[in-house]
């Protein structure tokens, strides 16, 4: 008998250490501490508030309008309305689909509500369900499929709105807590951590920053808030990766940064009218760094500049590696064209770059895409062979050597040379003829930097030696 009431007070103490190690890593409160029980209670009663159910419908064409049970809906409208599908023809020509959705309250006093975009899109009509029961009918004011965020207003007194957190202050292994309306079942509440951030590549087209969590994101949790243990908002949960459409531990939320960008670009304009510098870029590496002659291991590399743009009114070249615009770093192409897709036109900003191995500072005013050149989006890295290109010599008149011809597929089509694309320079030093082309080709033992010139326009290609 005493040895078993020993183990049981072994396994108590066992117990409350690792109580004790949880509550100081979640930041406990004293109060929690006290009752010798950890709670998210507390936190929950002040935030939940903010977060609201929403419900949205659309008619869909009636081409589309025997669907039992909801069964063969169009992919496209799946993606609109996610969670138990009710399709009905009552009362109408055209069957009707509804879905429900999240959002958070963003400004409570003037009604300001944040969710998704693939929530909202299309709908005809929104309601939102606060969380202390009232239903308020809600007023699209716009919304941005490129983030996936949308804005909406609700006329109603007694709001409670969400502070935001300091998107710098975030770090994979933060306890964070998803509230939203999974399912449509009502709101729900979650936890687990940050597991990584700035994660992209779920769409090449899209701005992408993704924080990563584990806590339990379902169909129906799109717009809902992702919170650290303050309470405050870091980010609105947006999406999952699931092969079945449950939580499989792995959900994103667009950070809190971004959502504030987006929500200042939809209050002034209704849209976000996203400013562009006019660069094709791709991501620094020691490769490149070294062709280049550039001490530097990380940024983003121009290769090419759109006449008339942002860039080369401000003095842009080809190889500059822009290592921070209005001072934030620049890690690589990704981060460069979220900041500056999120910028309003005409702001300036300051950029700091790296140019022939110096670096220099400059002042650029953001343009738009309004400009008549279409503006390349390369963020794909460069080939890793060199080969399928012919090349000759040009006119007396015109320094460099032309490329004649370039198979397809071969890894000169892929890198991006072409036919009637005039190589002027390798690794910077300038070729004249194709004795001066074929010369440096042989001298070639690394990663070889080659500008050419395609109808005017500068454009940087790299390729590694054979």
């Amino acid at each position: 008998m005493k040895t078993a009431f020993i183990t049981q007070i072994q396994r108590f103490s066992a117990v409350i250490l690792i109580i004790g190690i949880g509550s100081q890593s979640l930041a406990i409160t004293p109060q929690a501490l006290s009752q010798g029980i950890p709670s998210l209670a507390p936190m929950l009663e002040e935030v939940t508030p903010a977060v609201v159910s929403i419900r949205v419908s659309k008619f869909m064409p009636t081409e589309n309008r025997f669907f039992p049970q909801g069964e063969n809906i169009p992919e496209e409208v799946r993606r609109y309305f996610e969670n138990l599908p009710e399709i009905s023809r009552q009362g109408s020509r055209t069957p009707r689909a509804t879905g429900a959705g999240s959002g958070v309250i963003f400004d409570a006093d003037q009604g300001l509500i944040i969710s998704n975009h693939h929530v909202v899109a299309g709908a005809n009509s929104i309601s939102v369900q606060l969380a202390d029961g009232r239903t308020e009918n809600a007023e699209l004011l716009g919304s941005d499929a490129e983030t996936d965020i949308a804005l909406l207003r609700i006329d109603a007194d007694e709001l409670s709105d969400i502070q935001l957190a300091d998107i710098d202050s975030v770090q994979v292994g933060d306890y964070v807590v998803a509230i939203g309306n999974p399912f449509g079942i009502g709101q729900t509440v979650t936890s687990g951590i940050v597991s990584a951030l700035g994660r992209a590549g779920l769409n090449r087209e899209n701005y992408e920053d993704f924080i990563q969590t584990d806590a339990a994101i379902n169909l129906g949790n799109s717009g809902g808030a992702l919170v650290d243990l303050e309470g405050n908002l870091i980010g609105i949960n947006t999406a999952i990766l699931s092969g079945n459409g449950g939580s499989n531990g792995i959900g994103f939320a667009v950070p809190v940064d971004m959502v504030a960008a987006v929500v200042g670009h939809l209050q002034r304009d209704g849209e976000v009218r996203r400013g562009m510098l006019g660069v094709s870029i791709i991501d620094l590496n020691g490769e490149m760094a070294g062709a280049l002659n550039i001490d530097a291991d990380s940024g983003a590399l121009v290769t090419s500049i759109v006449a008339g743009s942002a860039a080369e009114k401000a003095g842009i070249e080809i190889s500059d590696v822009i290592v921070e615009i209005a001072g934030e770093e620049i890690q690589g192409s990704r981060e460069l064209w979220n900041k500056i897709g999120m910028m309003l036109q005409d702001q300036k900003a300051e950029l700091v770059l790296y140019r022939n191995g110096e670096i220099r500072e400059m002042d650029v005013v953001i343009g738009g895409r309004t400009m008549e050149a279409d503006v390349e989006d390369i963020r794909r890295p460069a080939s890793n062979e060199f080969r399928g290109a012919r090349v000759q010599s040009t006119d007396e008149d015109t320094e460099g050597v032309l490329v004649s011809d370039v198979v397809s597929p071969s890894t000169a089509w892929s890198v991006g040379l072409r036919e009637g694309d005039v190589i002027v320079e390798v690794n910077r030093e300038k070729v004249d003829d194709l004795a001066a082309f074929n010369s440096a080709l042989n001298e070639l033992n690394r990663f070889a930097a080659i500008t050419v010139i395609r109808e005017g326009r500068r454009m940087l290609m790299f390729f590694p030696p054979e």
